[in-house]
């Protein structure tokens, strides 16, 4: 295993996701139903069937596009749904 992107992976997903819409459903989920460990159930199998779905869709599209180009896409899309959700769009 190459450890360097596994931690570098790793950190940019943690750093990310702190504070993320992801954590206010768990909190909310936990403290509405009180059940703690199936929330995070929930959320842990959630999470990895998004994550293995993205990473699929990046292996795919890594093979026919460049990386740089991935990257502005990436950006641009994140920049647009920002402004939509600032105008009350989205």
């Amino acid at each position: 295993m190459d450890w360097k992107i596994f931690f570098a992976t790793f950190g940019a997903i943690f750093f990310a996701e702190l504070a993320d819409k992801t954590q206010l459903v768990g909190i909310g989920m936990s403290a509405k139903t009180g059940k703690a460990v199936n929330v995070w159930m929930g959320s842990v199998a959630a999470y990895m069937v998004v994550t293995a779905i993205s990473v699929i869709i990046g292996l795919i599209a890594g093979s026919f596009l460049k990386p740089e180009l991935i990257k502005i896409c990436g950006g641009t899309l994140f920049i647009v749904m920002g402004i939509l959700m600032l105008a009350g769009k989205l």
